[in-house]
């Protein structure tokens, strides 16, 4: 599923070919993703975008209206910015051709992606958006934050970095990472850390995310950049997906587990 920087990494691509440019003609092959697309998207048509902006693993496209086409990728969802006589893929379910003579299309093999109209001036009240936690990158994640979070928590301290009402974005990739830089094992239980851990953490999944979002985000099977080139940030992954390989700083076999339905990597030796 593409994630935090997968999103940023789109948002970066497509704004300049959004922001001032009028929309010409809205074209949607099919409606049923993974919540109906919006029958009022056909009202954007002449109606200006004003900004790209991102809330989680959310696209926001602002419109002159003062309503907002709320994106989401998905799990395998992809956005390319390209000319309109270019042919459709299979799985190209909706386009939005611009006056500046290109095409925004979303292209989708599963379906589980979101395009939803949002008429409210006020797009962070929707439910979809309304009860996430602070952005991760944001002055409101910090360590006394997360230490109020953790203290009362015994899940394990990976499961509570990926909720989405803690703090947005980091998913299975990255939190996985983000404790291997911190050198903490993923099944250590969120109250026994301190603070000290907990400011290194902080840092940690800053500092993967930022590393990410420069590499272009990661590309493990279906994400592809707005250019529809792939993230390279993969070739820079400590232990994901490298179970029995040798840890790149102590040489200790990786281990993987399931935690939480969701596959967990670590370095027994890096990692207490």
């Amino acid at each position: 599923m593409p994630e935090l920087p997968e999103v940023e990494t789109t948002r970066c691509g497509i704004e300049p070919h959004l922001t001032g440019a009028q929309i010409q003609e809205v074209i949607v092959k099919r409606y049923d993703l993974r919540w109906p697309v919006s029958d009022s998207v056909a009202e954007l048509e002449q109606r200006t975008f004003i900004g790209v902006t991102r809330r989680s693993k959310y696209l926001l496209l602002a419109v002159n209206d003062g309503s907002t086409l709320l994106i989401h990728l998905g799990m395998s969802g992809s956005l390319r910015v390209i000319d309109p006589a270019e042919a459709w893929k299979k799985h190209d379910h909706f386009a939005v051709t611009l006056s500046t003579g290109m095409q925004l299309r979303f292209h989708d093999p599963r379906r589980f992606g979101v395009i939803l109209h949002l008429k409210s001036e006020s797009p962070f009240e929707h439910p979809l958006l309304a009860s996430l936690g602070p952005e991760p990158l944001g002055d409101g994640f910090s360590a006394t934050y997360l230490k109020s979070i953790c203290s009362t928590r015994k899940s394990a301290i990976k499961q509570v970095i990926m909720d989405g009402k803690v703090v947005v974005g980091v998913g299975n990739i990255y939190a996985s990472e983000a404790l291997f830089r911190a050198g903490i094992r993923p099944q250590t239980q969120a109250c026994r850390l301190s603070l000290p851990r907990l400011e290194r953490l902080v840092s940690s999944i800053r500092e993967v995310l930022s590393d990410a979002i420069s590499a272009g985000g990661t590309t493990l099977r279906d994400f592809l950049k707005s250019d529809g080139q792939p993230g390279y940030f993969r070739q820079k992954l400590f232990v994901y997906d490298r179970k029995g390989e040798p840890c790149l700083v102590c040489g200790t076999e990786i281990r993987h587990a399931v935690q939480g339905q969701r596959s967990t990597y670590w370095c027994p030796t890096c990692q207490k």
